[in-house]
């Protein structure tokens, strides 16, 4: 089943449009996003899953999302990690 995706604009700056869908109610630029996504990882391991292509970030808002709570709070959960992991192939495998 294909997911049903439409532009809208960002909610922060409201001039950038994003790729999103129903199922996301907050709608969040990169550009708006990319001061949250600076920091330092200390973590190796986190550090090398976290190290992907910038691209793949501008894309999907999930990965964003996943880097910005570890900069944030400093942990990621195992189920986080494998769903970035399997978010990361598909994109991988698609380009």
């Amino acid at each position: 089943m294909a997911k049903i995706q439409f532009k809208q604009k960002c909610t922060k700056c409201k001039t950038n449009y994003v790729l999103t869908n129903k199922r996301q109610p907050i709608v969040i630029c990169y550009d708006c996003q990319k001061d949250e996504l600076q920091g330092e990882i200390n973590d190796p391991y986190v550090k090398k899953i976290l190290d992907i292509p910038e691209e793949f970030y501008k894309e999907n808002s999930f990965l964003r999302n996943i880097k910005i709570n570890y900069l944030k709070y400093g942990t990621i959960s195992e189920k986080q990690i494998a769903a970035f992991r399997k978010t990361v192939e598909e994109m991988s495998s698609n380009k």
